[in-house]
């Protein structure tokens, strides 16, 4: 099963007209953060496969036409803090950055670790119920000293590796680490859970 994943950057392989035919492959879509709704119901549209999603610090809600606001995009599945049976993958989404300037979908170290204990009482109902925890956590940032940087903004969470430490998902994928070298490491094996960057796009082949 290819899976596609997205975040941060509208890539112009795929807001393209021949997209379809690029990425038929495809079963399901996730996005790690910060991209225009109309990216995300874009490829929904186009592709008509399931995209779950969490929302990064950057994003806002959208202006509709008559100043309607619009909190999120249309045909897709918000994870944040939720467990979902998805294609035969158990998968969960955590939002947001690391609190640097108080704004939206940011959270502190200890705001981030009550997300994770509330979204445990889920996983151990998978735990009971299939044999295991979770397969894919997708989040915007990324763990601790595994892809972040050493700026308050784009500092990874603590707690995201003791996450990795209790549950081991298969894969944890995130984005918000932007990516301008294209030998710059995007995935690294972190004890049970390979970790991805998608910046821009990415194909995860299970």
């Amino acid at each position: 099963m290819k899976i596609l994943t997205i975040s941060d950057e509208v890539a112009k392989a795929i807001y393209h007209s021949e997209m379809r035919e690029r990425f038929k492959d495809v079963a399901m879509a996730l996005s790690c953060g910060d991209l225009p709704f109309y990216y995300l119901e874009f490829i929904v549209s186009m592709l008509n496969v399931p995209l779950c999603y969490v929302l990064g610090n950057h994003d806002r809600p959208m202006q509709r036409e008559g100043g309607e606001e619009r909190l999120y995009p249309e045909g897709c599945i918000n994870l944040d803090n939720r467990v979902v049976l998805q294609n035969g993958l158990l998968m969960a989404g955590l939002e947001g950055s690391i609190k640097y300037s108080g704004g939206e979908h940011q959270y502190t170290e200890w705001e981030m670790s009550l997300k994770i204990l509330r979204l445990g009482q889920k996983l151990w109902k998978n735990k009971v119920r299939y044999g295991r925890y979770l397969d894919i956590l997708i989040t915007h940032a990324p763990p601790y000293q595994i892809h972040d940087q050493e700026d308050p903004c784009h500092r990874g969470f603590k707690s995201l590796v003791k996450f990795m430490d209790k549950y081991r998902p298969r894969y944890l994928i995130h984005g918000h680490s932007h990516i301008y070298n294209p030998w710059e490491t995007r995935r690294t094996q972190y004890k049970d859970t390979l970790v991805i960057n998608t910046y821009g796009h990415q194909i995860l082949e299970l």
